[in-house]
């Protein structure tokens, strides 16, 4: 089959849990599956081609086009193109629209055609590894990927750009359009059933797992922690810097227990600065012991999570919640929320909390970090349930619904 894969996700220097579930996915399925031909699509009128990862297997190919996003998007919204004709015409022969930009095509089987015996057969199916303006023709399969319903229950988290992007998005729309929905958990596939009142047949739960990538980086802990300019214990916080987060609730959590008299460990914060949080920047630069190290790369990612005390994610809202699986995968102990899916992916292997109750999320990270046997044991739940998130068994999962 012909599959038109849309990995503008994949446009972004600093890959979040969107682009990590769709990057390690497509790792994994190109790993196995030889047969389906893969066509993935990109845009942007800037060069983005650092950032795209490079598979040479003789069935991936890619398209680029160099469309301004603001224009292509509009194009598609007011019912000007079809993504799949896009592609298709694009590697059959050039596309003749004067006014726009040129566009260019790089393909790991050939510049400017389609695989010997494809020419002129078309796309069978699309699959959109998350919400973007999509425009398809009827006949193709559409396989649409929501990871989580945050934008709809939590409005206020996000900008004002970011809430119009998704009404004129149209999620519900959407996902009445797709054959298949997949989401990363049984929360979220609930979430969106419940939403847009979508059938259970329509659903996959395709659940990420732990990046092999990551499993066999070789580091050098005293290095990273060198690097980060990071001495003695620390309880550690990694993911975006938005309002969903919590993250606020961890530094508040954190300056209880300094109270408390438990001094002896720093507050590390890391990843992406987001977006809203200008008030909780301004905390962490005022409270003692915290220190935000910014957006690190996969590389520095295990080392920093296996030099952890302690790991707490009290988010308010999550699709699935990947840094807690590296977390236990990584041996330490957890603390996460007790709403949306978070249980799901912990079980009995984390210490959950209400993320709107500080006070409880500092009683637990006191107990935690005081009761070895307690510690232990979360670290050897965290290990055991990390082990049931495999990419190679999603992957099989994914491109068998694809054969099907």
């Amino acid at each position: 089959m012909n599959i038109g894969v849309d990995i503008r996700c994949l446009m972004h220097e600093k890959r979040t849990g969107v682009g990590e579930y769709t990057f390690e996915l497509l790792n994994a399925v190109f790993s196995f599956d030889k047969e389906n031909q893969y066509f993935l699509f990109y845009n942007s009128n800037k060069d983005v081609s650092a950032h795209i990862p490079q598979w040479s297997q003789d069935n991936v190919h890619y398209v680029f086009t160099r469309y301004p996003n603001k224009l292509l998007n509009l194009l598609l919204f007011l019912k000007v193109l079809k993504l799949d004709n896009l592609i298709i015409k694009k590697l059959a022969k050039p596309l003749t629209f004067p006014p726009l930009p040129e566009m260019k095509l790089g393909t790991s089987s050939g510049e400017g055609s389609l695989p010997a015996g494809k020419a002129g057969v078309g796309l069978d199916t699309w699959f959109s590894a998350n919400l973007n303006f999509t425009r398809l023709s009827k006949h193709i399969k559409h396989i649409l990927t929501i990871h989580d319903l945050s934008f709809e229950f939590f409005p206020e988290y996000f900008t004002f750009k970011q809430r119009l992007w998704h009404k004129f998005l149209n999620p519900r729309k959407q996902c009445q359009r797709a054959d298949i929905v997949l989401t990363p958990s049984e929360n979220t596939k609930r979430d969106v059933a419940d939403m847009y009142q979508l059938a259970d047949s329509k659903f996959q739960v395709l659940r990420p797992g732990i990046s092999c990538h990551m499993k066999h980086i070789k580091y050098n802990m005293e290095q990273t922690k060198q690097k980060y300019q990071l001495t003695g214990k620390y309880i550690l916080y990694l993911g975006t810097l938005e309002p969903r987060k919590n993250v606020e609730a961890i530094i508040e959590a954190y300056k209880i227990n300094q109270e408390l008299g438990i001094r002896n460990y720093g507050l590390v914060i890391t990843g992406a600065s987001g977006w809203k949080n200008k008030k909780l920047l301004k905390l962490i630069t005022e409270t003692d012991g915290v220190k935000y190290i910014g957006y690190v790369s996969e590389e520095d990612k295990p080392a920093l999570y296996k030099s952890a005390s302690l790991f707490v994610f009290p988010s308010f809202y999550e699709g699935f919640g990947l840094p807690v699986l590296e977390a236990m995968d990584s041996g330490v102990p957890v603390i996460t929320s007790n709403r949306s899916s978070l249980p799901e992916v912990v079980g009995e292997a984390g210490y959950l909390v209400n993320p709107h109750n500080v006070v409880e999320i500092a009683e637990a990270m006191k107990k935690i970090l005081s009761d070895h046997k307690l510690r232990d044991i979360l670290v050897e739940r965290g290990k055991k349930k990390a082990g049931e998130f495999e990419w190679g068994k999603t992957a099989g999962e994914f491109v068998k619904l694809l054969n099907n």
